[in-house]
């Protein structure tokens, strides 16, 4: 599997040097974002809707602090709305992702991966977990986009790719909005709780499943 996990490790170091430079810019930052999204609430709550949807998209070509914008979707529009939200913008990166990947990023894989072995390599091992690897992807930030990328480049079937997607995505939107509905500035807590929650339940599914049989005999490909 070493083709593979060379590809994901120079995807997610792209995905990280943007991280990077947003915090060393200050461009982007928690603080940042809670002072747009209360300013909008003073005004609409369409455009608090808008804020996230836009930044939970821009995901996609800069990380973002995705569960954290989830949560406060359900602080600033409520459980149900909010988890509706939060779907539509990652769902919308996912998607952008896998299109964009299809279509264009052939290129980026001959730059990063030069040897044509290798890149078929990498497809196949991808080919065979990839809808595995799409619903645990949100174990830890950027895996999800770079997830959605290889399931473009790979030509894994739209539908299939946008159920795992769903199956991933759904859940843990849902979740982190309705603890955010149900937090306060005073009481945290809940936002604080499921936030730990949330990543260690999905860093245990990924740990057993890498400990599983044949796991380990394609990660040793």
């Amino acid at each position: 599997m070493k083709a593979l996990i060379k590809l994901m490790a120079m995807l997610f170091f792209i995905f990280a040097l943007t991280f990077v430079l947003i915090k060393l810019t200050g461009v982007i930052s928690i603080e940042k974002i809670e002072l747009w999204l209360n300013k909008a609430n003073s005004m609409d709550v369409s455009i608090v809707a808008a804020i996230i949807i836009v930044l939970l998209f821009a995901d996609l070509f800069i990380a973002m602090p995705t569960l954290t914008l989830m949560l406060l979707s359900g602080y600033f529009l409520g459980a149900s709305y909010g988890a509706i939200i939060a779907i539509l913008g990652v769902t919308s990166a996912g998607i952008s992702g896998y299109w964009l990947s299809y279509f264009w990023g052939d290129k980026l894989e001959r730059l990063l991966i030069k040897k044509k072995p290798d890149r078929l390599a990498a497809r196949e091992q991808f080919s065979q977990y990839g809808v595995l690897m799409i619903i645990l992807s949100r174990a830890m930030p950027i895996l999800p986009e770079i997830s959605a990328c290889l399931a473009g480049l790979t030509r894994m079937p739209f539908l299939t790719f946008l159920s795992a997607w769903l199956v991933s995505s759904i859940p843990y939107a849902v979740i982190a909005t309705y603890a955010g509905s149900i937090s306060t500035l005073d009481n945290p807590k809940p936002a604080i709780i499921t936030a730990i929650l949330l990543s260690a339940t999905l860093w245990a599914a990924w740990y057993f499943t890498q400990k599983s049989p044949k796991f380990k005999k394609v990660n040793k490909a």
